[in-house]
């Protein structure tokens, strides 16, 4: 499971939903892959904007994982320094700054393969295994 999808996951019980300490899900025993992909330019730029950033300070913190700045960086940020926006529409390839290398490593290639996710407000355990995360709930809780 992508520490990107953990960005956009909650807790399933109805309890939980629009309660925020069920989001983020905390990683507990978690054992993580780092799966190398190829960069995609476009994609993180576009994802920046949808990213819950300080959930995934605190998933960074809570794996122990490199400090992410305090705010977002900017998508002009993550290309060559004096790249316009007329420039990243094109499709030549401009050089990825060492910001944009760290956002792709952390979002798309590290994933938690095994471990369990623990809701902040109900303490219920969501099993990963291989990579995938159990989120059925057992009769009494749905």
């Amino acid at each position: 499971m992508k520490l990107l999808t953990l960005n956009f996951l909650t807790c399933a019980r109805k309890t939980c939903k629009s309660l925020p300490a069920a989001f983020p899900l905390h990683p507990k025993d978690a054992e993580l892959e780092v799966v190398e992909t190829d960069f995609n330019a476009p994609f993180l730029r576009n994802i920046l904007g949808r990213l819950e950033w300080d959930a995934l300070k605190t998933l960074c913190m809570e794996l122990g994982l490199p400090n992410l700045p305090p705010s977002a960086p900017e998508p002009e940020a993550l290309l060559e320094p004096g790249a316009e926006m007329a420039e990243l529409e094109l499709e030549r390839e401009l050089e990825p700054t060492q910001t944009a290398r760290d956002l792709h490593n952390l979002l798309l290639e590290t994933g938690i393969k095994e471990g369990k996710l623990v809701c902040g407000n109900c303490g219920h355990e969501y099993a990963v295994k291989e990579g995938i995360a159990n989120f059925l709930l057992p009769s009494h809780l749905v």
